[in-house]
């Protein structure tokens, strides 16, 4: 039976909204760099009235592309230069020596001096992870920031899957707070009072998994902080039979790339051909209304953005090819992120479970 949650799991009053939210944006991160970055910067602008963007990159890219755009938007613009750019093959050490004056730094930086919310960015994912815990520091209790993302489930709900490949090794003292990260990450942007907390394995039976998943278990059982629900297989995630899904990096960025590579077999298969004619469209949907509906939820350009929890400070991660619609998801998530305080949320989930307060 679930555990009943515990006063420190119900969720905290949440601030009301920053009339001049700021969101530091790396525009030169990612496959397609500000090509992309700068035409989400103005749809976020027009998709979120009170958000203010911190464009942080070569200002002889960005200046040009500010100027055509409209007078509100060039008012809650601002530029931060910054020369260098982290290469999206570069090692994440090389990147931390000698990438100072990055675009991905100094967006970071932003964050950690105050003058951005939220730091977003499409780049290396393992400068990202590596400079981010240098700069933000992590949470007291965290070893390691883990990377999580919501991904849709069969009866319309979400799930929160993670770790999406940040932490290739995980012991189960890791597994365990990515749980605790994870449940209370889901109790703030979902709403839920208690998230279901499932760990992926081969099996459902206890004597199923390695020893590491199996120390990770008994972990979850003995807290009362997490409504831990037990294993799930691989083929369950998606039913709607938990609400956070945990495993290590290495099974995390298999399974999600998997999935993906899947959905796009599937839409490949179901709408052929890139450029339907729009009475073709039409027709599929009259038809087909639950393929069309499918083709929407499984769209990654709706759930893109997995967020680096456990450090102090909100940082969203990007697809390196997201296109333009993806990439304002990232910042979408960025503003939920900053208007719920996650980083607050796991905190104090973190002092009652991990410090005994």
């Amino acid at each position: 039976m679930p555990k009943s949650p515990t006063k420190s799991c119900k969720s905290t009053q949440q601030r009301a909204t920053d009339p001049h939210l700021t969101i530091a944006l790396d525009v030169m991160g990612g496959d397609f760099g500000p090509s992309v970055t700068l035409s989400s910067a103005s749809l976020a602008l027009s998709e979120h009235p009170n958000l203010n963007l911190l464009l942080v990159g070569q200002q002889t890219v960005i200046e040009p592309w500010l100027q055509q755009q409209p007078a509100n938007y060039q008012q809650r613009c601002k530029i931060l230069h910054a020369e260098q750019v982290v290469e999206m093959d570069e090692r994440p050490v090389s990147a931390l020596r000698t990438k100072r004056q990055s675009s991905m730094r100094k967006a970071l930086e932003a964050v950690a001096a105050g003058n951005a919310a939220a730091c977003v960015s499409a780049g290396n994912t393992g400068a990202l992870m590596a400079m981010s815990k240098l700069i933000l520091k992590t949470l007291p209790g965290i070893e390691r920031p883990a990377l999580i993302t919501a991904l849709p489930t069969m009866d319309g709900g979400r799930l929160h899957m993670l770790d999406l490949g940040a932490n290739v090794d995980c012991d189960s003292e890791t597994l365990f707070q990515f749980a605790l990260m994870g449940s209370a990450m889901t109790q703030v942007v979902e709403n839920i009072e208690a998230p279901r907390v499932a760990l992926l394995n081969i099996g459902e039976e206890e004597i199923k998994g390695n020893d590491q998943i199996k120390q990770t278990a008994q972990l979850l059982q003995q807290c009362e902080d997490i409504n831990y629900s037990g294993y799930i297989e691989g083929n369950a995630i998606f039913a709607g039979q938990a609400d956070v899904v945990v495993c290590d990096g290495f099974v995390g960025n298999i399974c999600l790339k998997t999935c993906e590579g899947l959905t796009s077999l599937m839409l490949a298969k179901m709408f052929p051909g890139r450029n339907l004619p729009r009475w073709k469209k039409w027709l599929i949907g009259l038809i087909f209304p639950g393929v069309v509906t499918l083709k929407k939820a499984m769209n990654p350009d709706q759930y893109n953005g997995a967020s680096l929890l456990g450090l102090r400070g909100i940082v969203v991660k990007s697809h390196g090819n997201a296109d333009v619609g993806a990439m304002a998801s990232a910042i979408s998530e960025a503003v939920l992120e900053v208007e719920r305080q996650v980083p607050d949320r796991i905190a104090d989930m973190l002092k009652s479970a991990l410090l005994g307060n």
